[in-house]
């Protein structure tokens, strides 16, 4: 094939405080021949994830840091363009960690098929299936376990996996209470997502939203955000409440480690327990996840929503949407043009 130039993103500097886009570098150059088993993917969809973020700093997470000059990591869908390799042909759909750039070269372990026999569209692998789907699946699930008749709430809850921990819950038989930073973003949850009540954090006092919504206390909190929304929910939790730590957001832009919880003494008098999870440790089960998302989807008791950035040159300032809570539903970019059905 012939051989075109790749752009893409590339880590710039270490962020201090908020991420801007000053900390990445724009950088093109031509694309390489393929060696053995190795696989060239057009990248289409790139997700923004809050572990974005995280990825940028130079202590090591759940993957080893990255440094500086490095492409930006990132989750994305792409089209198999050239393979060298025996489990993929050209014109595969492929999900993995591709990287901030309109092409990479991978030697097939960091990237899945993605499956062509559901019926939806491919954002949706994103929006509603893949990482995302999986981390409010089996995070519930697995770790929140909840039961019908429990109060569940979830923070960041008009955010991609926020708002189907809610619906999951629901489908579940929970009364479910959000969190979220805006009267749209609560109308939408509860309207349409169909959450028993919605807390606007930024209007008002949320320790009085917990009082006034959980009446009877709080059994599971999905937490995407930490710090003192962690520590409000804490005061009000059950006997035997499980805390499932998804995401800290509120902590990510900070240069230094804050304080634990005032509150966490209640997780021993509660007999509560609280657990972390990576959604990377669930892929040899995202049989059973996408199934049932699907079947949810297709009965019509479960929705997601994408909010879609165009073109690759605005990833940098599409990702402070995350922080700054102007986005909402799954937010991605599209890098390039999905390949005929």
């Amino acid at each position: 094939m012939k051989r075109e130039i790749n752009r893409q993103w590339r880590l710039a500097a270490r962020p201090a405080g908020r991420v801007t886009p000053a900390d990445f570098v724009w950088k093109e150059e031509a694309i390489r021949s393929l060696a053995d088993s190795e696989v060239l993917v057009r990248n289409i969809y790139l997700s923004l994830d809050p572990t974005n973020r995280v990825w940028m700093n130079a202590a090591p997470s759940y993957l080893p840091a990255l440094e500086i000059g490095d492409v930006m990591r990132g989750f994305a869908i792409g089209a198999v363009e050239d393979s060298r390799h025996p489990a993929f042909s050209p014109g595969d759909l492929v999900q993995g960690i591709l990287g901030w750039q309109e092409y990479a070269i991978t030697n097939g372990a960091t990237v899945a098929k993605v499956r062509r026999d559901l019926p939806v569209p491919l954002h949706a692998h994103f929006g509603l299936l893949g990482h995302i789907g999986l981390t409010a699946y089996f995070g519930l699930l697995d770790i929140g376990k909840p039961a019908a008749g429990e109060t569940l709430v979830v923070s960041a809850a008009a955010g991609a996996v926020g708002s189907l921990v809610g619906q999951i819950g629901k489908i579940k038989g929970c009364r479910v209470v959000g969190i979220a930073g805006s009267d749209e973003k609560c109308r939408w949850i509860t309207d349409e997502l169909g959450f028993d009540a919605a807390i606007n954090y930024k209007k008002g006092s949320l320790v009085r939203g917990l009082m006034r919504h959980c009446p009877g206390g709080i059994d599971v909190y999905f937490d995407n955000v930490g710090g003192e929304t962690l520590d409000a929910v804490l005061r009000f939790i059950n006997l035997k409440a499980r805390i499932v730590l998804c995401g800290m957001i509120s902590q990510y832009d900070g240069d230094k480690t804050l304080p634990g919880p005032s509150y966490l003494a209640n997780a021993i008098s509660k007999r509560a327990r609280l657990e972390g999870f990576i959604v990377m440790d669930y892929y040899d089960r995202e049989q059973e996840a996408v199934d049932a998302l699907f079947g949810w989807f297709a009965e019509g008791r479960i929705k997601y929503r994408v909010d879609i950035v165009n073109g690759l040159e605005h990833a940098p300032e599409a990702l402070s949407r995350l922080f700054d809570g102007s986005n909402q539903g799954k937010l991605i970019v599209k890098i390039s043009d999905e390949p005929a059905r």
